[in-house]
């Protein structure tokens, strides 16, 4: 008893050092949720509710850090701390600073491998910008690149006795024009934001067998009622056996009936069969349960739990003869607002999973059914909520540039959104395509499971477009079950399903397809009004033609444009996404502050307004 009372009392001891080490950096807004960080609850929770196992564990916390030059030698830890997993640029690293593109991150922890853990270990980072080259206990273990996608290594054989030691060394260009950054730049202005470098989601690990299920896709075919699941395995196993489970709702229930069965060997295609399926959709978002099974001479070997919807994104024709977005075969408006998932606090990072869910929570009491995620790739519980809410998505490729400012007079401008053909590609070098091209495959194969996503977004409004009509052919050939919006508000090109107009402010479209592809109205409003004491920075606030004094000037403003875009609905148009969901930085035209502490309008009458825009494509 004397002993494990002495052992409480040193863990407690040894989180209140840690805590009296770390406090938030700077002097910027921060959200409430800012309050219930800490280097021992920086995002506790499970990182990938799509495919779960039992055992795990976080290593989110304090790590050392340090700043040298890039063609400097790993450097002397001397006891500077970090958050992970907020990036060293956020308030809630406990940093606050800038690294630059002559710079390079520093990171080094160590943990302990749970003596309970049998067989192989893999190690989990789910988002790291840019260049991530990982060692552990001095071994390199790997490279990766790309800001937004999840990469994994097996440590087993670089295990050691006792406390092992990671270390990591992170390099980023941000806007140097070779890599996807989105709406990263060094000098912060307008719509562009502050840098986001290193690690900015969980980093954590788990115990697999000799062979494990290394990822999944689940696509439903709603007119044969059917499930094609494609596994692949990480060693060698002889059998793949998947579950298809009725009312689940992703991790959180895994004991459902089972409604259908397949199974075959690892990588081919398996097809489930179900009668009359419970579609997915806004107003019902139906979630099955799939357990998915590894065997290897009869035993089992490896089993994870996850789910899937019936669903089903589509062009459809609507009794006019105009071509509609469709779910479930049937004509539906989308309409959503822009988000850019920027947080005063952890810029990139959502202070808490509760605050990552509160944004999409408001979409839906707001009235909209739909989010388009601007420039940007979200954590995979970001796509879990937006499944088990039933909230419709956008998925945007991040850009590697912004526009090219063309000559005034020019007569064929980079940006042209006036008519098909207007506009010329971005100059990238043969590497930035390369790089393009790696993270935009690597995205859609790690995102192809989310049933909320209904649109590919390659490119937006010019930034970095090239090639429109081969990247098109290429997303299309990675992922042919969902829509795909060529290039938003960008050079309209005659591929893909959907023609993307912006207009700020009021609702109107600059040229319509004539019938030639879906007609959408991809940005419009940005009615900005900044509310003290909940902004970035006191002065220079803006947003599309001026602010507002206050929230019901907003309000009124906003109506007035819904009823503009009524008659555009019932005239052709498809979808409308409204800018923006919140203030980000020096931009205050969200419905909400950056720190989400006001709703700047009426919320009631906000839904109201939308849910008419919404049913005005019916009438």
């Amino acid at each position: 008893m004397k002993k494990a009372l002495l052992i409480l009392a040193a863990a407690a001891a040894l989180s209140c050092a840690q805590q009296a080490s770390w406090a938030p950096a700077g002097d910027h807004i921060r959200t409430s949720w800012a309050d219930q960080v800490s280097p021992t609850n920086a995002h506790p929770e499970y990182p990938r509710p799509q495919m779960v196992r039992k055992d795990w564990k976080s290593l989110n916390g304090l790590w050392d850090y340090a700043l040298a030059g890039k063609d400097d030698p790993q450097p002397a830890f001397e006891g500077e701390k970090i958050l992970v997993p907020f990036c060293i640029e956020s308030s809630l690293s406990g940093v606050g600073k800038r690294v630059g593109v002559d710079s390079v991150l520093w990171y080094r922890t160590s943990f302990k491998v749970p003596c309970s853990w049998k067989g192989r270990v893999l190690l989990h980072f789910e988002a790291v910008d840019w260049k991530a080259e990982v060692f552990l206990n001095g071994r390199e273990l790997g490279t990766h690149t790309g800001g937004y996608t999840a990469f994994s290594y097996d440590i087993t054989t670089s295990l050691v006795k006792g406390k092992q030691e990671l270390v990591l060394k992170v390099t980023d260009g941000t806007d140097n024009g070779e890599q996807p950054r989105g709406k990263q730049v060094s000098d912060p202005h307008g719509i562009w934001y502050t840098p986001v470098t290193g690690i900015w989601q969980s980093v954590w690990m788990e115990p697999v067998g000799e062979a494990c299920v290394a990822d999944y896709c689940a696509i439903s075919d709603i007119d044969e009622g059917s499930l094609s699941v494609e596994v692949s395995a990480d060693g060698e196993a002889d059998e793949v056996e998947v579950d298809l489970k009725e009312g689940a709702v992703g991790s959180l229930k895994t004991d459902g009936a089972v409604l259908a069965k397949a199974s075959a060997a690892p990588g081919e295609l398996l097809k489930l069969k179900l009668d009359a399926p419970e579609l997915w959709s806004p107003e019902s978002p139906y979630l099955y349960g799939l357990e998915i099974v590894l065997r290897k001479g009869g035993k089992i070997i490896d089993k994870v739990d996850g789910y899937t919807a019936f669903r089903k994104s589509s062009e459809v024709i609507d009794s006019k003869g105009y071509k509609r977005l469709g779910l479930n075969n049937k004509p539906y408006f989308q309409y959503g607002p822009l988000d850019q998932g920027w947080w005063p606090d952890g810029l990139y990072t959502a202070p808490t999973d509760e605050a990552l869910r509160f944004d999409i929570e408001k979409v839906k009491d707001f009235g909209y059914n739909m989010i388009r995620k601007h420039i940007k790739v979200e954590p995979a519980r970001w796509y879990y909520y937006c499944d088990l809410l039933g909230v419709l998505v956008w998925q945007d490729m991040p850009s590697l540039t912004g526009n090219i400012s063309a000559p005034k007079g020019d007569p064929n401008p980079q940006w042209g959104y006036h008519a098909y053909g207007e506009g010329w590609d971005y100059p990238l070098t043969e590497t930035a395509k390369a790089t393009y091209y790696k993270e935009w495959g690597e995205i859609i194969r790690q995102q192809k499971k989310y049933p909320c996503i209904v649109v590919w977004v390659p490119f937006n409004e010019a930034w970095s477009q090239f090639d429109t009509e081969k990247v098109v052919d290429f997303t299309r050939e990675l992922d042919s079950s969902r829509l795909i919006n060529s290039a938003s508000g960008g050079n309209s090109r005659l591929c893909g399903d959907i023609l993307d107009g912006h207009c700020y402010p009021r609702p109107y479209m600059r040229f319509r397809s004539e019938g030639a592809q879906i007609d959408v109205l991809g940005e419009y409003g940005g009615i900005g009004c900044a509310i003290e004491d909940h902004l970035w920075q006191a002065e220079n606030n803006w947003g599309y033609k001026g602010l507002c004094a206050n929230g019901e000037e907003v309000l009124a403003k906003y109506e007035g444009y819904a009823e503009m875009f009524i008659p555009e609905v019932q005239s052709g148009v498809s979808a409308g996404v409204y800018t923006q969901i919140t203030d980000v930085e020096v931009e205050v035209n969200g419905l909400m502050t950056y720190d989400r502490k006001v709703i700047k309008v009426d919320e009631a009458k906000l839904r109201e307004i939308n849910q008419k825009v919404i049913a005005s494509l019916e009438e």
